[in-house]
């Protein structure tokens, strides 16, 4: 992964991450995919049409959760 600053101006930043999966421009809105978030109410074509540089999502088994 690398991080290299475009532009500084003040105290904000312009900059791009690398990484094996692609580049993404900061500063960015990343996405955060939940099971109720993503479960038929966002597609991956509307990901496209926005787009999207990078989501954050959590993995986990279903066995691995608590039950009340």
């Amino acid at each position: 992964m690398e991080y290299e600053i475009l532009k500084t101006e003040g105290r904000a930043k312009r900059a791009r991450v690398s990484t094996v999966h692609g580049e993404i421009q900061t500063p960015v809105f990343m996405n955060v995919g939940t099971v109720a978030a993503i479960k038929g109410a966002v597609s991956t074509m509307d990901l496209k049409e926005i787009h999207t540089q990078v989501e954050l999502s959590k993995i986990g088994r279903a066995s691995c959760r608590e039950r009340v």
